[in-house]
């Protein structure tokens, strides 16, 4: 094959080729009888592990050193392994970064609309408000959190309610990490979900998995979503760590909500559209 089409299989620009030629990083291929060089397999498997040794942060000439010793031996340097596995390490660590900061992103949205962020508002305005029921079995964390969270988020445009099937109160820790985002539920209480047998609801969503086998089926023409959540009420240890498994559920159900927000809304206008056209 050409220089061009061996650069090309192995993701560099030719300069690149003939840069790491000239440096002695990869021999020169031989030259065929019209002057061009003529590259093999054998250069074309060279070529990409020097590539990826530069991903890892080497520089070329010892790019090369390891390229050739991996090539001569038949298998990864010793020299090269902890150098791949520090690579990796790294890597994860960026992901468990990355996770933390979205978790806190996402915290942060929550704090600015509790603070009095301007929410966009739907041009066409719907005939009637969205009605959703949030399931689980004690209706005292999960579901709690699901449909405070969604009255602040969808506004009028929803009618949210949540139920047990074995209600058992309110949990401390739910009124807390709502105050946290300046929520006052502190007048809240469970309910069962025989208390709304025979009313009709948009969506009915089951966010943990007992609560999904034993829920009741609702009459009427309804969407049945299932949400499964881990119940922050078994989290064991301190104040704080059941504070922050909480905060964790808080924070999942916000990422949920998000979108299940707008499709709900373009769902009910399309709706809307087809019984008025």
């Amino acid at each position: 094959m050409k220089v061009s089409e061996l650069a090309r299989r192995a993701g560099v620009a030719p300069s690149a080729v003939r840069f790491y030629e000239e440096m002695g990083v990869l021999p020169a291929a031989p030259r065929r009888a019209n002057g061009y060089r003529e590259y093999g397999s054998a250069e074309l498997a060279r070529l990409r592990l020097v590539v990826a040794l530069r991903r890892l942060g080497l520089a070329p000439v010892d790019a090369g050193r390891l390229a050739a010793l991996c090539v001569e031996r038949g298998e990864v340097d010793l020299d090269l392994a902890p150098l791949i596995a520090s690579q990796r390490s790294a890597i994860e660590r960026q992901r468990s970064d990355l996770d933390r900061v979205d978790a806190e992103l996402t915290d942060l949205e929550l704090t600015i609309a509790a603070a009095g962020r301007a929410r966009r508002i739907k041009e066409k305005a719907m005939t009637a408000p969205i009605r959703v029921l949030f399931v689980c079995t004690g209706n005292s964390a999960r579901s709690q959190i699901a449909e405070a969270l969604l009255r602040d988020f969808g506004g009028a445009d929803f009618q949210v309610f949540s139920a047990g099937t074995e209600p058992k109160g309110v949990n401390p820790y739910t009124i807390r990490v709502l105050a946290e985002i300046d929520l006052d539920w502190s007048a809240a209480r469970s309910k069962s979900v025989t208390e709304f047998l025979g009313q009709p609801f948009d969506y009915v969503i089951t966010v943990c998995d007992r609560a999904r086998q034993t829920c009741p089926v609702f009459p009427g023409d309804h969407n049945t979503l299932h949400w499964g959540l881990d119940d922050p009420a078994e989290a064991e240890g301190t104040d704080e760590h059941k504070l922050e498994a909480f905060r964790r559920t808080r924070t999942e159900v916000a990422t949920r909500l998000r979108p299940f927000v707008e499709l709900a809304r373009r769902a009910q206008s399309a709706r809307s559209e087809v019984a008025t056209a």
